[in-house]
């Protein structure tokens, strides 16, 4: 149980947590450790907790009345996922889903939490920020979707990543791979064979390298200006 302490604590948001936050939220008795592929929740209306992401990655998506399912984020440590809104029953048909590896989280109900936000003014605008971070690229996905062409969507879907994992002023940026073509496809709105062919035709602009282990982007600051003023566009989806 101690190291799964030390792993919470090095969360961005929890290690801020004094010692009596960590007794007051009963930390010790709320360390969730979730296998690879295992639902977290599943059709969530009933959940009235918050998770924060410490180890691992984790799918969030709906399913609709068909059994399709559809992805909206796939998150990785130090974002938060639940009723992060501190109100209940509001994720009806959500799921939650440990992605490729097992999971490590930390989980609060909303009524304790609370109580600690109402002790420590100083965690509730933080914890307000890392929200409103998290629906402003929810809803720039959105708008994404709905105003650009495949190509651009994809491109900038490419750029948001650079922007998640912290810029760089290198000219190169590297980040893990953690996503397939198909993940990609979804996250973006358009199909698999599309997104491939997609990353072929960047790495042969010299925009970006894609294999198992790495994403590679090439010159940043072209990618600074690209998303925003590419409008090329494709012939199918």
């Amino acid at each position: 149980m101690e190291n799964h302490l030390l792993i919470i604590r090095q969360n961005d948001f929890l290690a801020q947590l004094s010692d009596d936050d960590y007794e007051n939220l009963d930390i010790a008795h709320n360390i969730v450790l979730a296998e690879k592929s295992s639902y977290i929740y599943f059709d969530a209306h009933q959940i009235d907790k918050l998770y924060f992401v410490k180890e691992g990655l984790v799918r969030i998506g709906n399913v609709d009345n068909e059994g399709n399912e559809f992805i909206r984020d796939i998150l990785q440590p130090g974002d938060v996922f639940g009723q992060v809104n501190l109100m209940p029953d509001n994720l009806r048909g959500e799921f939650a889903q440990a992605y490729k590896s097992d999971v490590a989280l930390c989980s609060f109900t909303i009524q304790r939490f609370e109580r600690l936000l109402g002790q420590r003014p100083d965690l509730a605008i933080t914890f307000a920020k890392k929200v409103g971070l998290r629906m402003r690229r929810i809803e720039n996905r959105l708008l994404n979707l709905l105003q650009k062409d495949v190509r651009t969507r994809v491109l900038y879907f490419f750029w948001t990543l650079v922007a998640q994992n912290g810029e760089s002023d290198l000219n190169t940026f590297v980040l893990p791979n953690y996503l397939t073509h198909d993940d990609i496809a979804r996250l973006t709105g358009t199909s698999r064979q599309t997104v491939t062919m997609l990353i072929n035709q960047f790495a042969a602009e010299g925009l970006l390298e894609v294999d198992r282990q790495t994403i590679k982007l090439h010159d940043i600051k072209l990618w600074r200006k690209r998303p925003k003023s590419d409008k090329q566009s494709l012939p199918y989806r």
